[in-house]
């Protein structure tokens, strides 16, 4: 998913965000934002990562909440061919259905319950969009994972797995997205220490999740609030948890699916524009120029090969700001 703000900022400071410090020591409420994603008949998304003063959980820097929106009535998910550079994107739906495509040929319908992972890597363009066949209500997420430094000049890839690990807890079933959950691993690849899963909360019930007491975890309801040590979040809001805990104990009243993310704290200052994540303000220059000369003339062997089955032209890449570009790190103290 791109984010296509006309005017994007380093994301660091947000207006209308809130972060919340809670009853519990080393966690936070952060709450999004709604971004309109798409042309006049925008689809609005929720964007809780990157917050006003933390930007990561782990290695995990963006995270967008979107539906359920009625495709039927109007033009549902519509992001033409753009670009990334030194991240994974993680695409996860719980209703409906998008057509993937990428610079590599890449094809693939992404649906409810199974991962599409891409690796930009040095740099990939993408596409997607709601086919027409989808069905009426589209509702899901998209996260991206910053890459380390050994490894965010990685060749491009991606990844599909219809077929993910699954186990159940007290009150609960846990969907392994990526990483190791309470001994089972997702055949995903990663590059750093880090894990997500999808759990599914039975309603009234305190449900004990087991965790890695090395990491820091975050909780994103995706449908309906949930309660998890002293903090109450709406769907699309993130409670973010600190290192040193081996459960995590949540509660809905009703039915709720949402996504546990964690990792070790992320080491590395990082410079986040547009769709890039990099570490200096040249780097960021240098892709977006590189990105825009292939845009107007496409080629196979550019950097950023072109999506060439969409219909579609390519995003034209937003103005950089006047001011440089700076490294920021995870969390603002």
């Amino acid at each position: 998913m791109s984010n296509i703000e006309p005017h994007p900022t380093e994301q660091r400071v947000c207006a209308g965000e809130v972060d919340r410090p809670g009853p519990e020591p080393d966690t936070e409420l952060l709450e999004p934002r709604e971004v309109p994603l798409g042309g006049p008949r925008a689809m609005l998304v929720r964007r809780a990562l990157p917050g006003k003063n933390r930007r990561m959980v782990g290695a995990w820097c963006f995270a967008d909440v979107y539906g359920p929106t009625d495709v039927a009535a109007g033009a549902g998910m519509q992001v033409p061919p753009h670009p990334h550079i030194g991240l994974q994107t993680v695409s996860w739906l719980l209703r409906g259905t998008v057509h993937h495509l990428d610079g590599l040929g890449s094809d693939q319908r992404v649906r409810p319950g199974r991962l599409s992972l891409m690796t930009a890597g040095s740099g990939i363009a993408h596409s997607e969009r709601t086919p027409e066949d989808a069905p009426d209500l589209l509702h899901g997420a998209q996260l991206w994972v910053a890459l380390p430094d050994d490894a965010r000049d990685v060749a491009p890839h991606f990844e599909h797995h219809a077929d993910l690990p699954v186990f159940s807890l007290p009150g609960a079933q846990v969907t392994v997205i990526a990483g190791r959950v309470h001994g089972h691993t997702s055949p995903a690849r990663t590059y750093t220490p880090l894990m997500g899963a999808q759990v599914l909360l039975e309603p009234g019930r305190d449900v004990h999740l087991p965790v890695e007491p090395g990491f820091e975890h975050g909780l994103l309801p995706l449908d309906t609030p949930i309660h998890a040590h002293g903090h109450h979040a709406e769907a699309g809001s993130l409670i973010h948890l600190g290192t040193g805990r081996d459960t995590i104990t949540v509660r809905s009243e009703n039915t709720a699916h949402l996504l546990l993310i964690g990792g070790e704290p992320f080491p590395e200052d990082l410079v986040m524009w547009w769709n890039f994540v990099g570490r200096d303000h040249d780097e960021i220059v240098a892709a977006r120029t590189r990105w825009e000369a292939e845009r107007l003339a496409p080629t196979t062997s550019a950097r950023f090969a072109p999506v060439t089955e969409d219909p579609g032209p390519a995003l034209p890449a937003p103005e950089l700001p006047n001011a440089r570009l700076r490294p920021r790190p995870r969390h603002r103290s």
